[in-house]
């Protein structure tokens, strides 16, 4: 049976005109600049609103695409995942799972993940995507923060849920369900159309997301029913996205990314939504599947492009149209690495979980390696200099004009009003992070407000310096961090992780780099520490704890243990 669909309304007109004069100015910066609007509709409601509504003119396109570790390939349409959402509305609703019922999302990469987010939609429920990776005391954090209702878990992870409350619900997904869970199979017996009890106000609570923690616990971030739905009309046009693309994320659920891209932008687009569930990364099978599957956009955080440059690019016969990297700044090697291999450019871009794309290098435009462009349509981006409080012109801190409101900008943290007063100083919301930005007004990120340090006096950039020792063969990853110095106040650090030839040589790998490093920077910018180390500390969304290395590395000189520590001076 052909999914009917629902009729537009004035929410889905609107969103749509919007979308579309961004695709008539797809390359063009300035005209998708100029005299762009939010559209700001007083209800609505993505799942019912604008998916149903594409479903119903496109029933028959596919919407997801999963391959899995065995290379098998599997699609769902637009019109059968609308109606198979539509299933689970009507059956989380029989469940209690209704309007305004905040739910923790914990799946992986598999269709339920899908049905499970528009049927939460649909129901006027609020979804708490989250990681799979999350230990048990994590998700209890999340559980008692978020004021949860309900679980959809995996069964696999019923052990991480064993200690929270008996008055949270739960579903599993994938196996047999334990004792006192409800089996989401079940909703396969729900009825195929779902009535809603009313529209939803476009200020109604749609997503609680919390941010990676970096430098301390997760915050949780509230989205409403436009500010992510309607507001990743930047993210979309950053990425780059037309009907009918198959774009690859390559993205874990449980983070604003995967919303970001595997989510809202393929469907405001009318794309496809392709996963590659593979169980090692291997970047000659990761291009494989890409060519047979004719993926026209790939989105990839810096670590997958770090691994896929270690390969032989040139396997890959038909590279995408679109390139974009995220989750955090992308060096300049790796970018000219994969131009001179597949003849196009990565475009990086930047926005939080807080917001969605702010700033983007945006399709055929001069894309100027090490930068995250320029801001995106819809986005009143500023820098203000984190002293004075000031705008700044050539650096300061990213900040969003809020008189002129950002459709796309958080609604704030949940329920917590001293957290959200300190984003919001000066008419601005802060975002911590650091950027310079060049004459043509292109942003590049200098770092995190707390991440910048003085030594000597001069103020380190860790991502200035890291860039440069990624550039050498040996090394796989980097973070530098201030050490403390009784004369410099602190000299830069560098934590490095190399290969493991690499290692059966320390010296002479910690020589080689040092040499590498005071040829590309200037005297004051040089690291005088190396330390190889086998990983470094990370969030569960892959972002690497500077916070954790500064601590560690203030305790070792607090405690004069020197082992381990290479230093510049020793190979003059």
């Amino acid at each position: 049976m052909t999914y009917a669909g629902r009729a537009a309304t004035p929410a889905t007109d609107a969103v749509r005109a919007a979308r579309d004069r961004l695709f008539a100015h797809a390359t063009d910066y300035d005209g998708a600049v100029d005299g762009f609007s939010w559209p700001r509709p007083k209800t609505f409601n993505f799942a019912l609103e604008w998916f149903d509504v594409v479903a119903g003119e496109n029933p028959d396109r596919p919407a997801v695409t999963i391959v899995g570790a065995d290379l098998e390939a599997r699609s769902w349409t637009y019109g059968a995942l609308a109606q198979r959402s539509d299933q689970v509305a009507n059956w989380l609703v029989s469940l209690g799972i209704g309007r305004g019922a905040h739910v923790i999302v914990m799946l992986d990469n598999s269709i339920e993940l899908w049905e499970v987010m528009l049927g939460i939609g649909k129901a006027g429920a609020v979804s708490i995507p989250t990681s799979t990776l999350l230990s048990a005391s994590d998700l209890a954090y999340r559980v008692e923060k978020g004021e949860v209702d309900a679980i959809v878990s995996l069964t696999s992870l019923a052990d991480r849920v064993a200690g929270i409350s008996a008055d949270v619900l739960r579903i599993g997904v994938g196996g047999a369900a334990p004792e006192g869970w409800h089996d989401f199979a079940a909703s396969i017996d729900a009825p195929e159309t779902f009535e809603p009890d009313g529209p939803t106000p476009a200020d109604d609570t749609s997503l609680l997301y919390f941010t990676s923690g970096t430098t301390n616990r997760p915050k949780l971030v509230e989205h409403t029913q436009i500010s992510y739905p309607v507001g990743h009309l930047s993210t979309m046009w950053w990425l780059g996205l037309r009907p009918g693309d198959v774009h690859l994320n390559i993205s874990s659920p449980g983070w604003a990314k995967h919303a970001w891209s595997s989510f809202y932008s393929p469907f405001l687009a009318e794309a496809t939504v392709f996963v590659f569930n593979y169980d090692r990364f291997d970047a000659g099978v990761l291009m494989n599947v890409m060519d047979v599957h004719h993926v026209s956009t790939f989105c990839a955080p810096p670590t997958v492009w770090r691994m896929l440059i270690q390969a032989d690019l040139g396997q890959l016969t038909r590279p995408p149209r679109e390139l974009v990297g995220a989750g955090e700044p992308l060096n300049p090697e790796v970018i000219s690495r994969v131009r001179r291999a597949w003849g196009s450019t990565i475009r990086d871009g930047y926005g939080q979980t807080e917001m969605t794309c702010c700033v983007g290098n945006s399709p055929g435009q001069t894309v100027k390696d090490g930068s995250m462009g320029r801001p995106t349509p819809g986005y009143p981006v500023v820098l203000v200099d984190p002293a004075t409080g000031e705008l700044a012109e050539t650096e300061g801190e990213v900040c969003l004009d809020l008189a002129q409101n950002p459709l796309g900008l958080m609604k704030g943290y949940y329920k917590d009003t001293q957290a959200t007063e300190a984003s919001r100083v000066g008419g601005y919301h802060h975002t911590g992070d650091i950027a310079s930005r060049d004459s043509d007004g292109y942003l590049t990120y200098v770092g995190r407000a707390d991440d910048v340090f003085k030594a000597s006096d001069y103020k380190i950039s860790p991502f200035e310096l890291e860039s440069v020792l990624l550039e050498h063969d040996l090394v796989i990853e980097a973070a530098v961090v201030p050490s403390p110095d009784a004369v410099r106040l602190s000299v830069p650090k560098a934590y490095v992780r190399v290969t493991d030839a690499a290692l059966a040589a320390p010296d002479e790998t910690a020589r080689s780099i040092f040499a590498h490093a005071h040829e590309r920077l200037s005297a004051h910018l040089w690291v005088r520490i190396i330390e190889f180390v086998p990983d470094l500390p990370k969030t569960i969304s892959g972002k690497i704890r500077r916070v954790e290395l500064r601590a560690r590395e203030a305790e070792r000189v607090a405690s004069g243990d020197d082992a381990g520590q290479h230093r510049d001076r020793d190979y003059r």
